[in-house]
């Protein structure tokens, strides 16, 4: 049997979708759903959920302890709970096709491992969502190899917690979520000590499997992602240098502004040409980006959000790089203190 934990804190918008789909699936023999302190309808949805679907389970979170995130705390309160072979934990933003639990069960066996994580298709729907997700995204896949997380003989380790299913004996091997209670990314956390103990994971990002909508306004998606970036991309101040070489086509503009000045010094040419010059470099990186967008199976179309997608995705994680060194990392209502690395 497979137990479905779900956290929620505030969720009245999807927390209805993500039980229904989640209880739908065969082998999820319970949904347990933490209230984690929602002062929205979040609690009156599920009771009313809870009364047409024999296998939701309700339980509250309580106060938050002290050294904990409280995402890591509701889900090991309900882990503490389940009773299930496996331990599936999903977000409540997220809809679960049929049948992507048998599939994530047929991956553990298929790939001898005790964890199973997808990254769920994400529902792109203002423009905000689709000038910047896609390129986060874009990002990630270049700094993180599915291959290099999949080999057993490789350190690399990620998981993403929208869909992270996990052997229970493996959980409690490692130590659960107690043992990443104050972690950010508390999913590649797990997915670090998993591997480190010696499990094999699987991670990759299936089409037609599970899929979410993370955002429903730009001030949450500001958060989600200042929040997480600065650790996604390394966690230290020169990883973040090297990131922003890498999306910024600085060898390309300072290229352009040499030629300008050669042919402005040795010939007669305007001043003028200098901003058509400076379109070289824009259109690579569009090119690049669109690229990017096809290897990832976005719609190419989204190339058209190449220049804001950049500008926004720098300034998130330099603000990402502030909150988490030198201020406060806040999410749902609650501040996290800067770890200063």
């Amino acid at each position: 049997m497979v137990s479905a934990i779900i956290p929620a804190r505030n969720e009245e918008a999807s927390i209805a979708r993500a039980v229904e789909s989640v209880a739908a699936q065969f082998e999820v023999g319970e949904v347990i759903v933490v209230d984690d302190q929602s002062t929205d309808r979040t609690l009156e949805i599920l009771y009313d959920l809870a009364s047409r679907i024999p296998k939701l389970k309700i339980l509250r979170a309580g106060d938050l302890p002290s050294g904990w995130t409280g995402k890591n705390h509701a889900v090991a309160v309900g882990a503490a709970a389940a009773k299930g072979d496996w331990l599936l934990f999903t977000d409540s933003d997220t809809y679960h096709h049929l049948g992507s639990t048998r599939r994530a069960l047929a991956d553990a066996v298929d790939h001898d491992a005790v964890l199973v994580s997808y990254s769920p298709e994400q529902e792109l729907q203002s423009f905000w969502e689709r000038a910047l997700i896609p390129f986060v995204y874009c990002r990630l896949s270049a700094n993180f190899s599915f291959a290099c997380v999949n080999d057993p003989g490789r350190p690399e380790a990620a998981a993403n917690g929208q869909f992270l299913l996990i052997l229970r004996d493996a959980y409690d091997a490692v130590g659960g979520h107690g043992a990443v209670a104050g972690e950010i990314l508390e999913d590649v956390a797990l997915a670090r000590r998993v591997k480190q103990h010696g499990y094999g994971i699987y991670f990759t990002a299936p089409m037609g499997v599970v899929r979410t909508r993370m955002y429903r306004s730009f001030g949450a998606m500001w958060q989600g992602w200042t929040k997480n970036l600065y650790l996604l991309v390394g966690g230290t101040p020169g990883s973040v240098l090297w990131e922003l070489s890498a999306v910024v086509p600085w060898f390309d503009v300072m290229l352009v502004a040499a030629v300008w000045a050669y042919l402005a010094t040795h010939t007669s040419v305007s001043v003028w040409l200098l901003p058509l010059l400076l379109l070289v470099p824009l259109f690579r990186g569009h090119a690049r980006f669109a690229m990017a967008l096809y290897r990832n199976l976005y719609p190419v179309s989204y190339v058209q959000y190449y220049v804001p997608g950049v500008s926004l995705y720098m300034a998130v994680l330099a603000a990402s790089w502030w909150q988490s060194t030198r201020g406060a990392v806040v999410w749902k209502g609650r501040a996290y203190p800067a770890k200063t690395r």
